[in-house]
């Protein structure tokens, strides 16, 4: 198995592609951000997210496919 060092680590995103809940709810149109808030505790949506901490980010790609997944 070959050895990998800390710098061989390749993110797949980088992190201005990472928004915070206010700059999430305005990409998506949302009028107020605890609504990401309220749809993650209630898991109405499958909108994936990363938390560390109290911190939560969500990646734009993902925002994007959510988006996506809502079209009719």
């Amino acid at each position: 198995m070959p050895h990998h060092s800390s710098s061989d680590f390749q993110p797949k995103h980088s992190p201005s592609d990472l928004l915070t809940e206010a700059e999430a709810a305005e990409f998506i149109g949302l009028q107020h951000p605890k609504t990401l808030a309220v749809w993650r505790s209630t898991k109405r949506y499958p909108l994936a997210y990363i938390k560390v901490g109290r911190l939560v980010r969500y990646h734009r790609s993902d925002l994007l496919a959510f988006l996506e997944s809502r079209r009719v």
